[in-house]
Formats: structure tokens, sequence, C-alpha cells
């Protein structure tokens, strides 16, 4: 195939989206706990309140994650979790957070 050829192939598989990437092995993470409004933060990044990752669920990729929960007026938790391509079940964690004592 000539340059031209190659250029207007690559030209039609960019243009169409490029070749199909293959499907992402991900564990369902499934949590629970209080307070609603607490911050959840995995592998330090922010993903959203303890509420909708309640209500949603997150989907990690293959390997160990950390899980940190904080809210203002509580004590922080922090829970490892290794999620594996051949584990089909969900990854379930509590996070009860205990108030700071005044």
């Amino acid at each position: 195939m000539s340059r031209a050829g190659l250029a207007a192939l690559l030209g039609l598989v960019l243009a169409c989206g490029g070749p199909a990437a293959p499907t992402a092995v991900t564990t369902s993470l499934r949590m629970s706990g209080s307070p609603p409004d607490a911050r959840v933060t995995i592998d330090e990044q922010m993903v959203g309140t303890l509420d909708v990752v309640i209500a949603r669920g997150v989907a990690l990729p293959p390997g160990k994650h950390r899980i940190s929960v904080e809210a203002p007026g509580y004590f922080p938790t922090d829970t490892i979790v290794e999620a594996k391509e051949s584990d089909r079940t969900p990854i379930r964690v509590e996070a009860k957070l205990v108030p700071i004592p005044e």
C-alpha cells in the first residue's frame, strides 16, 4: 500500500473513532455508612459524597485501592481493598464515621 493510501486509511480509522478498545474488566464497589455528606476519595481522587456512592456504586479497575472517607467533625477512615479480574462479586465497604468528641 502506498503512503497516500495508508494515510487515507489511517484518517478513516481515526474519523470513525479508531479501533474498538477492549472492554475494561472492573469490580463493583458498594458502600454503606454515615454521615451521608462524607467525602469519598479513592486513590487520592474525590469520587463524591457517601450518599451518592451508596446510590450508584463505583467501578474499580483491577489492583489495590485506598478508599478514604472523611467529614468535618468526624474521625476519617481508610480502607484498602483489592479488585481482582477473576472475582465477579462486589467489594463491600462500610464506613460509619465516629464523631470527634468536643
